[in-house]
């Protein structure tokens, strides 16, 4: 998708002329306390005035209250963590651009929540120039991202957060690789709940994750290599799953992506912030993907298509392969408006409704083809959207157990990633756990 940024820009450039105080650096005399934990608000009266004293290894500890700031995390191995994931809050008054921005290698945000900013929740990004990190990092800011001077951060981790109510993205890695977002949910953003965008490796392991009444669940965009979006939970958007190709970034085209053991469900609903293409009604969609692979997911109940495969302006999706699935209940199941014969459907169930003999004429493996279906959505009307600071703040979530033990910065992320581990999910309402 592309990001619709022109007056979000303009409301941002506003808001930063005044906010720039809200990340505020430690006073000249602030001390490090012994040892390697920094609480807040014992030790520091902000998490800035932490961070800004932490060392490459520290731990800011935070505890229960509202914070009302942005935080810049540079440092290397620093792990941000709340006491309380639902109690400890960052917000941005819908006047604030960012929550917290780490371009720290081997960093980590953890069990708290981030919530009405103009922009990002949570941003991990090579992207070192506040200037740009002020107009939303990503898309047609950069046109596209100078990637020689702007290498991307190695190493990120995002765990247990809650990100609601953003004007563009709840978890957003953006040139930035060798990392893992899990356990953490998203509702409420004006683009998507989570989006990795522009990296190559990028090494990136999306798992356990619940995406609810965003513009769009889970976001693909020119991220290519070691990307695994395994066992999460996306249902209740306005689209699913998005892979993408396109031009406002670098590194085009998009390839090699897994999808895994998924739950994409009712991807239809009009209590969500409006799609900036207009997409409504979407379970997983792939416009001008490159050998991605879509297997074992459990696909029901998007009133326009479960899964389609498209050719955007430029980028024609070649060698995507959709298998194993069950996809059911959706306004067509299956569409393949892509027309290079690599891309193929085999196995998904319920095979007797699959429209016009599609795994017949396209099946992987397939030595020939006969002349495909039209590859045509059913007709769904979008409604209005809502604003994104108007969507319902989600239930309480899973905190930490114990959030005092020692933490381990974001080192040698993603570890082994096994997406066979994830099988067909059978309920709706649940994705299985595998970590």
């Amino acid at each position: 998708m592309l990001v619709r940024l022109s007056a979000l820009v303009a409301a941002v450039a506003l808001a930063a002329t005044g906010c720039s105080s809200s990340s505020g650096s430690a006073s000249a005399d602030a001390k490090h306390p012994a040892g390697t934990v920094l609480r807040v608000p014992q030790d520091f009266h902000t998490v800035q005035q932490a961070v800004d004293v932490a060392r490459s290894g520290d731990t800011v500890l935070i505890g229960s209250g509202v914070y009302r700031e942005s935080v810049q995390v540079t440092k290397p191995d620093v792990v941000l963590r709340g006491t309380d994931r639902n109690a400890v809050v960052f917000d941005g008054g819908v006047r604030l651009v960012n929550g917290i921005t780490v371009t720290g290698a081997g960093s980590v945000v953890e069990n708290l929540t981030v919530r009405d900013y103009l922009a990002n929740g949570v941003l991990f990004t090579g992207v070192t120039d506040q200037k740009l990190q002020q107009r939303g990092a990503g898309g047609s800011a950069y046109n596209p991202l100078d990637t020689t001077r702007f290498p991307a951060v190695q190493g990120f981790r995002a765990t247990r957060v809650t990100s609601y109510d953003n004007g563009l993205y709840g978890i957003y890695a953006f040139d930035a690789h060798g990392g893992v977002i899990e356990d953490s949910y998203a509702s409420g953003q004006a683009d998507s709940g989570i989006y990795v965008g522009q990296c190559r490796p990028c090494d990136t392991l999306v798992r356990g994750n619940t995406m609810a009444q965003n513009a769009v669940g889970i976001e693909i965009t020119n991220a290519s290599e070691g990307v695994s979006v395994l066992g999460n939970l996306v249902t209740g958007n306005r689209v699913g799953v998005t892979i993408n190709s396109n031009d406002q970034e670098a590194l085009a085209p998009q390839h090699g992506a897994v999808l895994a053991g998924n739950v994409i469900t009712d991807n239809n609903a009009a209590d969500t912030p409006e799609q900036a293409d207009g997409g409504f009604g979407i379970g997983i969609g792939i416009g001008g993907g490159t050998g991605d692979r879509v297997q074992r997911n459990l696909v029901q109940g998007n009133t326009a298509v479960g899964v389609i495969i498209t050719d955007p302006p430029g980028h024609p999706a070649s060698g995507d392969q959709v298998s194993g699935n069950r996809v059911t209940g959706n306004g067509e199941d299956l569409v393949l408006a892509a027309a290079d014969p690599s891309n193929c459907f085999s196995g998904n169930q319920p095979t007797t409704q699959n429209p016009a003999g599609l795994e017949g004429l396209a099946g992987c493996g397939a030595n020939g083809r006969g002349t495909l279906p039209s590859g045509q959505t059913a007709s769904v009307q979008a409604p209005p959207g809502v604003p994104f600071n108007q969507v319902p703040a989600p239930p309480a979530q899973p905190s930490m157990p114990d959030p005092t033990v020692a933490a381990s910065p974001a080192t040698g992320l993603p570890g082994t990633v096994d997406p066979d581990a994830y099988p067909l999910p059978t309920d709706t309402g649940a994705v299985p756990a595998t970590h």
